[in-house]
């Protein structure tokens, strides 16, 4: 049993994605200016415990889900250090402590119940820095906005219409890919594919993280963002590919905010497209060799599209959506096997019942692989994930409910159900039940 270790941290990623996102939407002009910080200190520690149920299966492969019920304990802690360099520049530092493990190692399914669950796990723990980066923002002038203390932001003023630079080590999804109902996997769903869209292959080492460049040009309603960012030298591999030209992965995205009926909404358009040292899945069709394996033999593409939307219905209550495809013609290589995803849901405060710091979830996420990549795992293949031996395929349907609740000042606690069908898009095993208990501490 994984021990919760007295470690302290501030909101990280581990697939989680801290709500960081360095164009938020606009406030009021008139808010009160906040007093500029300097420096700053957040701390944070997660533990999550999970249970899945005994479910049927007329095969199992080297990455299928254990068919027998079974737990797993993950522990997660981050300290952020935020320090003021000089005019609009500022320095960041996350040192992230983790221990434990998801179910199987991290496989058997694509819509991962725990993305506080990395794909390596530590028996006994490990440290590591995973965010150091340098973010430079350039007012354009007009109307001022506050920008709030938090694990990656110092308080202060800052322009609505700016130019914003980051380079260092981040997760992608710290900038990209946002979403107020569903994103952090410390306090909301914890599901992969509720952190951030499972069919955009996003950049990042087996912890979750990259080095790269970002740059966003705010407006008082939208922004465009672009970033360039390493990608592994192999398939979920943590060393990344040092050939800069020859391997990397870049994405855009166009958000526009708004507000309907009183009421706040966003959608985000984002394009990807990444270039690595892999194979093809028709090669590996091609060749005799069995089980179908995927030889490096050049640099190959992938391509995709994502949409993320978000709306506040009424006060308290808000809905989300992701869309996302790519190509599939070569192996995904950095988060999960899938090609074509969508997901909704809602999230509900606890106002409604008079407990404001409470909330309520609920969520649905399908998956799908393209016909090729459908043949190669039905051949023996393995994915990041998947590999059953052999497949009849369908898509992985996922459900994911959960309520939070305050505990005391700044520990919540949240109970968890998932239910999930098709588990590794095979109709020949599950359906199989999640049930999670997770813990949070932040300052």
């Amino acid at each position: 049993m994984v021990g919760v270790a007295i470690f302290l941290a501030g909101r990280g990623f581990g697939q989680d994605a801290a709500q960081t996102n360095s164009a938020p939407p606009p406030m009021a002009t008139n808010s009160a200016a906040l007093k500029e910080q300097n420096f700053n200190l957040h701390l944070q520690a997660t533990y999550v415990g999970d249970w899945h149920s005994s479910f049927p299966a007329q095969y199992s492969g080297p990455n299928s889900l254990d068919t027998h019920s079974a737990t797993a304990e993950t522990v997660s802690a981050d300290v952020f250090l935020g320090a003021r360099l000089w005019q609009g520049a500022e320095f960041h530092l996350d040192g992230l402590f983790w221990q434990g493990f998801g179910f199987n190692h991290t496989l058997g399914m694509e819509a991962f119940p725990s993305a506080q669950a990395y794909k390596i796990g530590s028996p006994a723990g490990n440290v590591a820095p995973v965010r150091v980066f340098i973010r430079q923002t350039f007012g354009l002038g007009g109307d001022e906005e506050p920008v709030l203390d938090d694990t990656l932001h110092l308080a202060g003023q800052q322009d609505v219409s700016r130019i914003t630079l980051t380079v260092g080590e981040i997760s992608v999804l710290d900038i990209f890919d946002q979403n107020s109902y569903a994103g952090d996997s410390t306090s909301q769903f914890l599901n992969w594919a509720l952190v951030g869209n499972e069919a955009w292959d996003y950049p990042a080492d087996s912890l979750g993280y990259t080095t790269g460049f970002a740059a966003e040009f705010n407006q008082p309603n939208w922004t465009a963002r672009y970033g360039m960012f390493q990608m592994p030298s192999v398939q979920n591999g943590m060393a990344m590919n040092q050939q800069y030209l020859d391997a990397w992965g870049m994405v855009t995205e166009l958000e526009r905010r708004f507000v309907l009926h009183h009421y706040p909404g966003a959608v985000r358009l984002l394009a990807f497209l990444n270039r690595v040292n892999s194979g093809t899945y028709a090669d590996a069709l091609d060749s005799p060799v069995r089980p179908a394996v995927v030889i490096a033999q050049n640099y190959c593409l992938n391509y995709g599209f994502g949409l993320n939307a978000e709306y506040e219905l009424t006060k308290g209550i808000g809905v989300f959506t992701r869309l996302g495809w790519n190509a599939g013609q070569t192996p995904d290589w950095a988060y999960a096997d899938v090609n074509k995803s969508g997901s909704a849901g809602l999230s509900i405060n606890g106002a409604f019942w008079s407990r404001t710091n409470d909330t309520v979830g609920l969520a649905g996420v399908v998956n799908g692989i393209s016909r090729v990549q459908q043949q190669f795992l039905a051949d023996g293949g393995l994915g990041i994930l998947a590999g059953d031996g052999t497949l009849n395929y369908g898509l992985e349907q996922t459900l994911e409910t959960y309520y939070k609740a305050q505990i005391w000042k700044n520990i919540y606690a949240t109970a968890d159900y998932q239910y999930v069908i098709n588990p590794a898009y095979n109709k020949d095993r599950g359906p199989v039940s999640i049930l999670s208990m997770r813990l949070h501490w932040e300052f």
